[in-house]
């Protein structure tokens, strides 16, 4: 481990929308904020179809391209934008005291403010044969993958909205695309489930399930089966693209912030801060309701003013 011990301001864990917003106003507010931006530098907009909502974009952007800009705008402000991963933490429980961070499992980093924006990571199924085949065919990045699918028929599991938009961007370039609902309806918004229901070339399947993804090194179909009936029927399909929702990414964090059952950060009221001084979370990391880049976004300007507000009343 490093002997050489960096303290900050304001350090921010995790990029995205979030942890870039979060970053431009705490640069801004003179607090020279350092980012670590995490394994997958601008979070999950970078695996996204293009972003047509997000003010100001008028045209749409490429979600990377969106998150380059974001990066741009940081770093014009002052951010010291870094590529690294927060290994473990040692947050003071102390008004005004020092946290602790190990980057890397080496670099020692102290900061008075620290602002949490590490989002979440995509499920699977978590059956031997998907796991299996993760990279012959098994995917949870339509726009990552997509691309090596082109003509063929591809099954997508889920019933939400990233479901229902990784299905219409897969029908955009596969043959055909069999979306396999669990329950007899879908969770996504309307305005997505009038996209599936008006692309010709997507079944929905409801009451549906992947028994087992069939083939040796690379999918050669799927088996479904039919949870009401019982019946399986086996779909010949190259690829199998899984949308069943995602994981916040903190372990790091447990048995020090307050979290939920399922692992998302507990923020107090309307505000972000955590249940310790100084410790702030922002994005999809707290926020399991509405998942979007724009909200994210609006959190990770919160987190920065909460955190400049907190060192100010130290003094």
């Amino acid at each position: 481990m490093s002997d050489s011990i960096e303290r900050i301001k304001c350090l921010i864990i995790g990029s995205g929308p979030a942890g870039y917003t979060a970053a431009i106003y705490a640069a801004r507010a003179d607090l020279m904020p350092v980012m670590y931006t995490g394994m997958q530098m601008g979070g999950q907009l970078t695996t996204t179809t293009e972003v047509d909502n997000f003010p100001g974009y008028p045209n749409g952007s490429d979600g990377t391209a969106m998150m380059e800009d974001f990066k741009n705008q940081a770093e014009r402000f002052g951010t010291d934008v870094r590529f690294g991963v927060v290994t473990s933490v040692d947050f003071s429980k102390e008004i005004g005291g020092i946290h602790k961070v190990i980057v890397d499992g080496e670099k020692v980093i102290e900061a008075n403010t620290i602002i949490i924006s590490t989002g979440a990571t995509a499920k699977y199924l978590n059956i031997e044969s998907e796991q299996r085949l993760i990279g012959g065919g098994v995917s949870a990045c339509a726009t990552c993958d997509g691309f090596f699918y082109r003509k063929q028929d591809v099954v997508v599991v889920g019933a939400g909205d990233t479901a229902a938009e990784e299905a219409t961007y897969l029908a955009n370039i596969c043959n055909k695309v069999t979306l396999l609902v669990r329950k007899d309806y879908m969770r996504a918004s309307k305005a997505m489930q009038h996209r599936v229901d008006n692309t010709p070339n997507i079944e929905v399947r409801y009451n549906n399930e992947i028994d087992e993804v069939l083939g040796d090194k690379v999918v050669e179909g799927v088996r479904a089966i039919n949870n009401l009936t019982g019946e399986k029927e086996v779909i010949d399909v190259t690829g199998v693209f899984i949308a069943i929702g995602h994981k916040p990414n903190t372990d790091i964090f447990k048995g020090i912030l307050d979290m939920d059952d399922t692992g998302y950060l507990i923020t107090k009221g309307k505000s972000t801060k955590t249940n310790l001084p100084g410790i702030f979370a922002a994005g999809d990391v707290q926020d399991k309701e509405y998942r979007q880049a724009v909200t994210a976004a609006g959190t990770g300007c919160m987190a920065a003013l909460d955190a400049e507000r907190y060192l100010g009343s130290l003094h």
